[in-house]
């Protein structure tokens, strides 16, 4: 008989073969065909699985193997302490955007009825985190995707976080006639033609959401040339980058006159946040 029409036990199923697989996303990816969670699976070592849903996970398993992102294939994507639903038209949150979310928030004070936005939103995960901690802030969300913002809006309503307001249109366009206290962006910024573009997960994201340009600093630029429209006196830009382009990064804000330009690193000690305050009283 195929085994694949066969039941299994779950610890049977997490040591099928399954070459570069990380047990950690085998454990995901079974967890996701069983409904359950990954540490049901650790006091269900013994537990039959079903011959579909055996079938299933062995389809995923392969699915993984092929490169398509851990991500995609369940839907989930844990970010800051939120589950975010993700898709192909979204950009996979990831733990070093967590740094934009630490230094938002450390210059939002918590009981201010502030204002916000978010540039290239993507699933939300930036503007949702601010106001799952800022809860009297007013948050405007913007993209270019009308796919993406789908997503985004099913992440707030699921969330409880509906006032987050969703925009589409590039970047700073959708919010013409506004100012901010803070923005934040975590926008393309590889460099076109990036080799790393034609491996791993980068396969399978929207190309539009990684790369800009043939130096990655297209969609910077583009930001940080409005930015300052649409910033209130005092008001910060927050900005996400790659490790190497710190320096052009913060070249950038000092040339349109941001002060207290600054770049701060990420977890593993890279350059990874540019910021700059908009100068005024």
């Amino acid at each position: 008989m195929d085994e694949d029409a066969m039941p299994a036990t779950v610890a049977e199923l997490l040591r099928i073969q399954a070459d570069a697989i990380d047990p950690v996303d085998r454990r995901r990816l079974l967890a996701h065909a069983l409904g359950q969670s990954a540490s049901w699976l650790y006091a269900h070592a013994d537990a039959i699985v079903a011959a579909p849903v055996a079938a299933a996970y062995r389809t995923l398993l392969a699915r993984r193997q092929a490169g398509e992102p851990v991500a995609y294939l369940t839907g989930r994507q844990g970010f800051w302490s939120l589950d975010l639903e993700v898709g192909p038209a979204t950009l996979i949150p990831r733990p070093e955007t967590e740094r934009l979310v630490e230094l938002a928030l450390q210059r939002l004070p918590a009981d201010a009825p502030l204002a916000l936005a978010d540039l290239g939103t993507g699933s939300g995960a930036i503007a949702l985190a601010l106001a799952c901690e800022r809860p009297r802030a007013r948050i405007v969300a913007t993209d270019a995707s009308g796919e993406a913002l789908a997503v985004a809006r099913r992440n707030a309503q699921r969330l409880g976080l509906g006032r987050v307001e969703f925009r589409q249109g590039d970047w700073l366009a959708p919010l013409a006639g506004e100012r901010f206290d803070l923005i934040a962006s975590n926008p393309p910024y590889i460099e076109r033609g990036d080799p790393h573009l034609a491996q791993g997960d980068l396969r399978f994201e929207p190309p539009a959401a990684l790369a800009s340009g043939a130096d990655g600093l297209d969609a910077l630029r583009a930001i940080v040339r409005e930015a300052g429209r649409h910033l209130q006196p005092r008001g910060w830009l927050l900005l996400e980058h790659g490790w190497r382009q710190g320096a052009a990064v913060r070249a950038l804000l000092q040339a349109a006159g941001f002060a207290e330009v600054a770049t701060e690193r990420d977890l593993e000690q890279r350059e990874r946040v540019t910021l700059g305050r908009w100068p005024g009283a």
